[in-house]
């Protein structure tokens, strides 16, 4: 993975510089920071969908265990961890002196009541592991498992696990935020808006170096930068490759860049229209992703084609598409399925003799989400295939997804998210995952996953996860658009900004203001 600097001069007006020179020493005086970000969550409860992430992202939540710069398991809240060779036996060592944001003690048994809350409550937990029970047996936290887990410490990490204290109204969670252990606690969150923590005057590692942080909900791409060179945020989240010659030369930025080990794609419903394959093959035949990632983005993304990104060792190369870019036929396919354009309105309809139109529901957040969704729009009606975009906000998508409310619905996320791609397969293409709402069945699939939680080696793993891959092309289950670069933007006045391959630490401890 590779980070590297871009500057640019940046021809500012005068006002513009006084007022980010004025800015910046009335927040150097308070040590307050300014982050822009994109609208994520409607609530702080972490339990909810996958708005924990924002809790973690945040620098308000902290898991048993994390990832380092480097994407690899690191002690955090528990200081070390074992398993047995059957991998259904975990014990964690929960870690001495810490404290919660409001100095109630984080004990094991507090940790254990916050696992329990988030099992409770979560209808995600399976997709990760399937807990028997857990026990404590003095600083030792032990895990049961009914199913054997491989990487329960990387299953730990993912935010869904952040500890909270559970001896407070949780009631209070979702708007005011949780009680836990990170470097900052919520002092006030608007959904649309913001959310602005405060230090942690209990944070047990370290020194918090800001007094207040806001984090700014700026979802337009071209805003985000703008106010970025305005000095209206210090950090932005989510530019692009296209926002680099704004910066470029200019030493009062700096940029960095990671190949993504995020994914955008989007699920077919084969609870619908999609559940017949020739239109499902036919329609990924019908996909320029070359085109949409090196020219509509500019080079700014990988085209996809399998599950998991080349930036991971799991056999993107030797995997095998058949089904890249052939419009004549991706054409033929359908006319071999019995879908003809039989009106003259240039749209196939279906083998029934119904109109065919396909609901393609995209969100809001994330600029690059649009521009394939439109092209593919675009490439597919030049196969005869009518699709209508639904733009919706992330959490509308979310209702959407869970209710089946789609043809094709689009989707971007970490694909490692417990340090490989184990739990990201299982939670989406697993038969009875709840996240599963396209209908993927497939019982070789099943048994693969099941194979890979129980499998240690390293070689043997790859192999399985390889396997996995095939078999969800060959059904042509899903469109992988691509892989995009990942780019964090901030002003020099600012320091310790870190970019994690694992997408869970945008705010941290380490962010200071420049000596």
């Amino acid at each position: 993975m590779k980070n590297r600097l871009y500057k640019r001069a940046l021809g500012t007006v005068l006002a513009c510089a006084m007022s980010l020179s004025l800015m910046s020493a009335v927040q150097a005086e308070d040590k307050t920071v300014t982050i822009g970000v994109t609208s994520f969550a409607d609530t702080l409860e972490p339990t909810e969908q996958y708005f924990s992430w924002v809790v973690s992202r945040y620098a308000v939540g902290e898991c048993l265990a994390k990832f380092d710069e480097e994407g690899n398991i690191a002690p955090c809240l528990a200081e070390s961890w074992e398993g047995s060779e059957d991998g259904l036996t975990w014990t964690f060592k929960i870690r001495e002196g810490v404290k919660f944001s409001n100095g109630n003690d984080m004990t094991p048994e507090a940790v254990k009541s916050s696992l329990e809350r988030t099992c409770e409550k979560s209808d995600r937990v399976p997709e990760f592991f399937d807990l028997d029970n857990m026990e404590v047996d003095g600083q030792n936290l032990i895990f049961h498992l009914k199913r054997a887990n491989a990487n329960m410490a990387g299953s730990l990490a993912d935010p869904l696990f952040l500890i909270v204290d559970t001896s407070v109204d949780d009631s209070t969670f979702a708007m005011e935020g949780p009680i836990c252990t990170g470097p900052y606690a919520v002092e006030s969150f608007s959904p649309t808006d913001s959310c602005v923590v405060v230090r942690n005057e209990h944070y047990w590692d370290g020194e918090v170096p800001l007094d207040k942080v806001t984090l700014k909900c700026v979802d337009d791409q071209t805003t985000r930068s703008m106010a970025l060179q305005t000095g209206e945020i210090d950090i932005a989240y989510n530019l692009k490759t296209e926002n680099l010659i704004e910066f470029e030369g200019n030493d009062n930025y700096n940029i960095q860049e990671l190949q993504s080990l995020r994914s955008t794609y989007a699920f077919m419903n084969q609870n619908g229209a999609l559940g017949d394959i020739k239109l499902r093959q036919a329609l990924l035949r019908g996909l320029d992703k070359e085109t949409y990632c090196n020219a509509l983005l500019e080079g700014g993304a990988t085209p996809g084609k399998a599950p998991v990104p080349p930036t991971l060792d799991f056999g993107f190369d030797e995997l095998n598409d058949e089904n890249t870019y052939d419009p004549e036929g991706a054409k033929a396919l359908l006319e071999e399925g019995g879908y003809k354009d039989t009106d003259g309105d240039g749209f196939v309809e279906t083998p029934d003799g119904e109109p065919l139109e396909l609901n393609f529901v995209i969100y809001t957040s994330r600029a690059e989400l649009g521009v394939y969704a439109q092209a593919a729009q675009a490439n597919l009606k030049d196969i005869g295939i009518n699709v209508k975009l639904n733009t919706v906000s992330y959490e509308t998508l979310l209702d959407m997804r869970d209710s089946g409310q789609y043809d094709l619905l689009i989707w971007n996320v970490l694909v490692a998210n417990t340090g490989d791609p184990e739990n990201y397969l299982r939670e989406n293409w697993y038969s009875t995952s709840a996240n599963n709402t396209a209908g993927y069945n497939n019982p070789e699939v099943d048994k693969l996953l099941d194979e890979l939680a129980a499998t240690f080696d390293t070689d043997a793993r790859k192999e399985l996860v390889m396997q996995i891959q095939q078999h969800i092309m060959d059904d042509a289950a899903t469109v992988f658009f691509g892989y995009e670069t990942t780019y964090l933007f901030s002003n020099t006045r600012v320091e310790g900004v870190k970019m994690y391959p694992m997408d869970y630490y945008w705010l941290t401890k380490d962010i200071k203001l420049a000596e």
